[in-house]
């Protein structure tokens, strides 16, 4: 057998690594890493391989191609986080913060087609030649890079709808979430208009929860409760309008969207995240 097990173990964390950018989940991560191992140890006898980290990596990326393109198949829209088992959607936040992995970028990658994804993570993430990946995709190292610059330009593709004047201020939406991420009462405060607006789908409240609250202070009040929601935030389009999209584990739970006027926050409106959503990159 070319490939041993402490080869296998050695290379384990930089496959598992590929795996989750490939699928966007840690629990589909290691079944995939486990289905490139038994595929190693079951395969005909071979010259000795020179670089077992590399070959494990190719049959990973192919194990997730497969899972990717069946997904396609069976028209399997991404899980939001309600969706997903509390212990599995922790694995994928515990992931997301030790490796430090852009949550934003893990919902952006299930906008793109299966060659797109694995071709972009494969190289601009973990740096992998093209004629490898040619190898990967079963085509031709020019095809391969087509695939990687498309998803590089539809990851970028951000755009705001037409109607300028109705854009927030970026920089009084961004100091309020600081605020709100770090519990900073007093300065959410004095971001706030005196009559500004929550606004939220009942779905995300605790049940019994007003799903409209008036006035700086109760607004302030509340958030400091859902810092941890908060803190699992990240600038997105969805659907051409700019938003902070909470994504814990990478997975979409809900949007929230605050306008804006004379330099103050005047209304924040949560709406639970749908699968039909188009999320594209924030604009600077």
């Amino acid at each position: 057998m070319p490939i041993t097990a402490e080869e296998f173990e050695t290379a384990r964390p930089r496959l598992l690594s590929v795996a989750h950018r490939m699928l966007g989940s840690a629990h589909d991560a290691q079944d995939a890493v486990q289905t490139a191992w038994l595929r190693a140890v079951t395969a005909r006898s071979s010259p000795s391989i020179d670089n077992p980290s590399s070959w494990l990596t190719t049959v990973t990326a192919r194990v997730c191609l497969d899972e990717l393109r069946a997904r396609r198949r069976r028209d399997e829209a991404p899980l939001l986080a309600d969706a997903i088992p509390a212990a599995e959607l922790a694995a994928d936040e515990t992931i997301l913060r030790t490796e430090d992995v852009s949550r934003a970028l893990m919902v952006l990658l299930n906008q793109l087609t299966p060659p797109q994804r694995v071709a972009y993570v494969l190289h601009d993430l973990f740096s992998v030649p093209f004629d490898r990946i040619a190898h990967v995709l079963g085509g031709t190292v020019s095809s391969a890079k087509k695939h990687a610059s498309r998803a590089r330009q539809r990851l970028g593709s951000g755009e705001y709808a037409s109607e300028s004047s109705g854009r927030p201020d970026q920089r009084i939406v961004d100091s309020f979430m600081t605020a709100a991420r770090t519990g900073d009462t007093r300065r959410m405060i004095q971001l706030l208009a005196p009559d500004s607006v929550r606004d939220a789908d009942a779905a995300l409240l605790p049940r019994g929860s007003r799903t409209a609250i008036i006035g700086a202070g109760d607004i302030a009040s509340e958030t400091v409760h859902f810092r941890h929601r908060i803190q699992a935030a990240c600038r997105l389009t969805v659907n051409n309008r700019p938003v902070y999209l909470i994504a814990p584990g990478g997975h979409p739970l809900a949007t929230i969207e605050i306008s804006t006027a004379d330099q103050k926050v005047t209304r924040i409106t949560l709406r639970s995240a749908r699968t039909d959503n188009h999320f594209t990159a924030a604009l600077p």
